[in-house]
């Protein structure tokens, strides 16, 4: 499935909007993990498996939003926005992805 950030598909006519689709995803970070990091911060380190972890997390939003424009009949999705937000928790923080884009279907 092709997915832009832009509001069209340049050389394509869009022949449907389907509407807005949706992908959520949240990743949890307990206090162990927070910790390590914590330390890897302030000896330069990278966080390596954070990053993985997110990208995981924006991997199975994006996984969720195309089945949700497939389940419409689309072929595409533009205007793709993808969001994190800290929800905070009790074991640390907590954050959750979210992708959105409007489903449509192009002439091929």
């Amino acid at each position: 499935m092709l997915i832009l950030t832009t509001p069209i598909i340049e050389g394509k006519e869009i022949i449907k909007y389907h509407g807005l689709v949706t992908g959520d995803s949240l990743l949890g970070a307990n206090l162990y993990k927070d910790m390590f990091s914590g330390v890897r911060d302030v000896v330069g380190g990278r966080t390596s498996k954070y990053e993985e972890e997110l990208t995981n997390a924006r991997q199975l939003a994006l996984e969720s939003m195309q089945e949700k424009a497939r389940k419409k009949g689309a072929n595409a999705i533009i205007g793709t926005r993808v969001a994190y937000h800290n929800l905070g928790g009790t074991m640390g923080n907590t954050i959750m992805v979210t992708i959105s884009g409007t489903a449509v279907t192009y002439k091929e």
